[in-house]
């Protein structure tokens, strides 16, 4: 009965090959949707353990804690920013998200080992910059593990509705905290708030393992997806030679920049640029006008996903915002 649906379809034979999907757009569709509700827990748990962290200093009267309550994406603005990101995942192909995955979880180590394993500024801000990476993460991994599956658009399905799931329950507890945590953690009634407030610190090491897992079968679906475009040894070393050396200057020029001490914020999107701006130019040199395409489609996919999250980075890079600030009043010639 699917074959039937899809016959209807219409052909994409006159579209260029390099705006062609690499599955059916179900399947596409599906993966993407995946992604960008894997992105909407990602963010609602940030948010729900970046508010615990400020009840827990006592410091309420803050304005950075009180905008990451403004500031959350509501209505129909989240709704348009979640259509704009699944789309954008349906979009970008498996081989690009493969290289988006590899280039992120490489800076990510070469970064928690410059910065130390306890370096909890730097954890949290690693997780805000890997949204789109976490998209691009759970979309090739599902098309690694599907495919060839007779009834793979049955089981991106079942998938897609498990992340929906997930999705609107960690939206509405992210609700229900801003709305009710303090009044609940005072009196001691609800179950939710009262585990909140015994155990909240618990929620960025599981997060962090959760995350760990997704790169890792990520990481070896990438490799797969990546070779199996190569027809020779010899072509696949043709690539993966210039791939590591721009990945490893990338690596490099990311941690000079860390220690800059810009505003969060800043370096955020100064990283995107860099470092889509140098899978760009490796694509020009040894990829397809496809991958050229994907990659130009990814700048967009990264700004939907940071723009509406630049409160969280400004309230986890608040130290090296003040230090930054001092900075500068130093270097300011009187």
């Amino acid at each position: 009965m699917f074959s039937f649906l899809t016959s209807w379809l219409p052909s994409f034979s006159l579209l260029p090959g390099w705006f062609l999907l690499d599955t059916n757009p179900l399947n596409s569709f599906l993966q993407g949707l995946v992604g960008a509700c894997g992105i909407s827990v990602l963010c609602s748990l940030m948010r729900v353990h970046l508010f615990l962290q400020k009840e827990s200093d006592k410091d309420e009267s803050s304005p950075k804690a009180s905008g990451l309550q403004r500031r959350t994406p509501k209505g129909l603005t989240g709704t348009l920013q979640f259509a704009l990101v699944t789309g954008i995942l349906a979009v970008v192909g498996s081989r690009v998200a493969s290289l988006v995955v590899l280039e992120f979880c490489l800076r990510g180590i070469s970064g928690w080992i410059s910065s130390g394993p306890e370096s909890l500024p730097f954890l949290q801000k690693l997780l805000l910059q890997s949204q789109f990476s976490l998209g691009c993460a759970l979309s090739c991994s599902l098309h690694f593990l599907h495919d060839g599956a007779s009834q793979r658009w049955l089981c991106l399905a079942l998938a897609a509705a498990l992340s929906w799931f997930l999705a609107r329950q960690a939206s509405s507890l992210l609700r229900h905290v801003f709305a009710l945590y303090k009044l609940h953690s005072s009196q001691r009634y609800c179950g939710i708030c009262i585990g909140l407030l015994t155990s909240g610190r618990l929620v960025l090491p599981a997060l962090c393992r959760a995350m760990v897992i997704t790169f890792s079968v990520a990481v070896l679906a990438s490799v797969s997806i990546i070779n199996q475009h190569f027809l020779s040894a010899t072509e696949a070393l043709k690539f993966w030679t210039p791939l590591t050396i721009c990945y490893t200057l990338l690596v490099v020029y990311m941690q000079a920049e860390e220690q800059r001490r810009l505003p969060a914020s800043q370096g955020a999107l100064n990283a995107v640029v860099v470092r889509l701006g140098g899978l760009l130019v490796l694509m020009l040199t040894v990829g397809r006008w496809a991958d050229v395409f994907h990659i130009v489609i990814c700048f967009l996919g990264e700004a939907s996903c940071l723009i509406p999250t630049l409160d969280l980075l400004d309230a986890v890079g608040c130290p090296e915002e003040e230090d930054y600030e001092e900075h500068l009043q130093v270097q300011r010639p009187r």
